[in-house]
């Protein structure tokens, strides 16, 4: 028989397959891995199908590694949008493990199928023992990482490394340490007794706050403010007006639009500095807030806002050239001027 290359051809085409069937699979490349805890842990070594056990550990993947998330804790609102990459704003709303009102079933979880989950936040028993149990439960590694400012490049070079995204990683990271490096040089120019008191206001009547120390006010710190609020609890207090009146804050951080349109008018904030002198500041907040709603990576960015809210005639550069790049280093999307003075409320 007269030979055909095109006949020998076809049979290997059709022959590939099954002789791939018939290998042996290979196994998986591993890392092994030490997260803030202190616990070793053996992940893949390229993470795909990574769940966020948290806000927080949600805007760390999404910066990092957007084509691993599976999922959204909470589904963007529509006025986040315009500030997320398109291909992530479809994913489903899988809920959180960690944090106030977890809402996630570890049926739900498992049926996603992830081959990580992270969490990115306060580092303590209470998480610890969470990753530990959950990881024991459902047999998927589960990693925790140091949210605070003090870790924030290490963890960001950590997560990127653990994600095989060194390199996108180190970007965020060198970010991170000269906005940081940034802060430092301005408030070695500014004596303590020149560094503003603070008030973070929370909710539609602005009585629930975060005390110093607590991950949801560090900001205010790192700024340069002076947190009036003092309570030995690590997580969020309710204050009375007449706390209130005593601290006299003369600046009023708020996430709330409500609150912010408001308070001018509400008779228990009358005659607080803040109030009287128009200093009153709603923080923006799409796609992520700039000082809470979460305290993760975002804040970075709420940094350089403060800085120019606390300290107006010290801060340099044009802060709507930085929401510009910070924009589109961190979340991938190109703002113009006009997007800037939405985001900012202008």
């Amino acid at each position: 028989m007269r030979y055909s290359p095109l006949k020998a051809l076809r049979c290997a085409l059709f022959a590939l397959p099954l002789s791939l069937a018939a290998l042996p699979a290979q196994p998986e490349a591993r890392q092994i891995v030490t997260d803030a805890t202190g616990r070793s842990l053996e992940l893949p070594a390229q993470p795909s199908r990574v769940f966020a056990a948290g806000p927080l550990a949600s805007t760390l993947l999404y910066t990092l590694k957007p084509e691993a998330m599976i999922g959204w804790v909470r589904a963007p609102k529509p006025e986040d949008l315009a500030y997320l990459l398109p291909q992530v704003v479809a994913l489903p709303e899988l809920g959180r493990l960690t944090g106030r009102g977890d809402t996630l079933n570890l049926e739900v979880l498992l049926a996603a199928q992830p081959d990580l989950i992270l969490d990115y936040g306060a580092v303590n028993d209470t998480y610890s023992d969470l990753a530990a149990r959950v990881q024991e439960q459902i047999d998927v590694p589960y990693l925790l990482l140091d949210a605070s400012f003090a870790h924030m490049p290490e963890g960001l070079r950590q997560a990127g490394a653990i994600l095989a995204v060194p390199e996108r990683a180190e970007a965020l990271a060198s970010y991170a340490e000269a906005t940081l490096a940034g802060i430092d040089a301005l408030l070695a120019r500014v004596p303590q007794a020149g560094r503003p008191r603070v008030y973070l206001a929370r909710g539609p009547e602005g009585l629930e706050t975060a005390p110093g120390g607590a991950m949801n006010a560090e900001i205010i710190e790192r700024a340069g403010g002076r947190n009036v609020v003092e309570a030995s609890a690590a997580g969020l207090v309710t204050v009375s007006p007449e706390q209130l009146q005593a601290w006299a804050p003369e600046i009023i951080l708020t996430m709330d639009k409500d609150f912010a349109a408001n308070v001018a008018a509400m008779p228990e904030w009358q005659g607080i500095p803040a109030v009287m002198n128009g200093r009153v500041y709603l923080a923006p907040a799409a796609p992520f807030g700039f000082i809470d709603a979460p305290p993760s990576v975002n804040r970075l960015i709420g940094l350089r806002w403060l800085a120019h809210q606390f300290f107006p005639d010290r801060a340099e550069g044009d802060l709507h050239q930085e929401i510009i790049e910070f924009y589109q280093l961190f979340y991938g999307v190109s703002l113009d001027e006009a997007a800037v003075r939405a985001l900012l409320g202008a």
